[in-house]
């Protein structure tokens, strides 16, 4: 396993350098969709708050990112690991009110929060242009958006994987299961969900603002629009939520899938797309590494 492991780095680490610009581009998007769906399964697959509205922090990320490289000359690595931090202290911040919520109210609760942002971030000419948008500098090297989603990917995966294999994580599972007899055995499950919240929040900020330099142009209606959400949703649950491997798995075959309807069927690729989204719902609940794990192809483990 760590040979193969270890052989797939190795391919992912040298691809960029041999691989065609569209190649290089159609990957980069996939590990940033890996992570976004990767994030969202650590707040929503692991304690059960299902997010509507986490695009928010991808949105925060991506216009905190552009007004720094534009007014502030930052580097764009190290504005768009700001993005980050300031998705963080938002999350930080909006998670004592959000969080006293449970159920669907929370899921609406978000989703109004980020049609909010976005009415403040078209509303605001004077910092962010509003509807015009803001224009970045052009990219001029591929690779190195690349290798930034590439890592962003390997680092929420792998933090995930810490947390389905520590106590810390195990206590998201039982606000999951049960969060009122969580509670009842002593588990502050206000400061887990809070802590959740905050993880979650951090790589979807780290990528948007990626994301705003490799287009070099954003506006409210791209970076804090509502189908980013459902796709870090859809994958995560077409893979497995609550699952380590799920996300990568949803996010890598959904992407892949969605490419080659959107070539081959141009005008019917979104109705395919739906069509096969609500046939796994139907027929693999527990997504695909359920499956898998049925036919003892990976490990029945939490850890997976």
């Amino acid at each position: 396993m760590r040979r193969v492991i270890a052989a797939l780095a190795a391919i992912l680490l040298l691809l960029p350098f041999f691989a065609s610009p569209y190649i290089t581009a159609l990957l980069l998007l996939i590990f940033m969709y890996i992570t976004l769906a990767e994030s969202w399964n650590i707040l929503s697959g692991y304690t059960g708050y299902v997010s509507f509205g986490h695009v928010a922090f991808f949105g925060i990320g991506a216009y905190t990112a552009a007004l720094l490289i534009t007014q502030k000359a930052f580097p764009w690595i190290l504005a768009s690991l700001l993005g980050g931090i300031v998705a963080v202290l938002f999350a930080g911040v909006i998670g004592f009110i959000c969080l006293r919520l449970r159920g669907p109210y929370f899921a609406i609760a978000l989703l109004g929060l980020n049609e909010a942002i976005k009415v403040i971030a078209t509303a605001w000419e004077s910092l962010t242009r509003g509807g015009y948008g803001i224009s970045l500098p052009p990219v001029p090297d591929l690779r190195s958006i690349y290798y930034a989603m590439l890592l962003s990917a390997t680092a929420v995966v792998l933090l995930t994987y810490r947390l389905a294999s520590s106590k810390f994580g195990l206590r998201f599972l039982a606000i999951r299961e049960d969060e009122i007899g969580a509670e009842g055995i002593g588990i502050n499950t206000t400061r887990y969900k809070h802590a959740a919240f905050i993880l979650s929040s951090f790589f979807p900020g780290v990528v948007g603002g990626v994301y705003a330099y490799y287009l070099s142009y954003i506006e409210p209606e791209s970076v804090f629009s509502v189908s980013i959400t459902v796709k870090m949703i859809v994958m995560s649950m077409f893979g497995g939520a609550g699952t380590v491997l799920g996300p990568v798995i949803g996010a890598a075959s959904l992407a892949l899938v969605s490419e080659l309807f959107w070539a081959k069927f141009p005008y019917l690729h979104q109705v395919m797309f739906g069509a096969l989204i609500v046939a796994v719902v139907l027929f693999i609940p527990g997504g695909v590494v359920a499956l898998l794990q049925e036919r003892n192809i990976l490990p029945r483990s939490r850890r997976v």
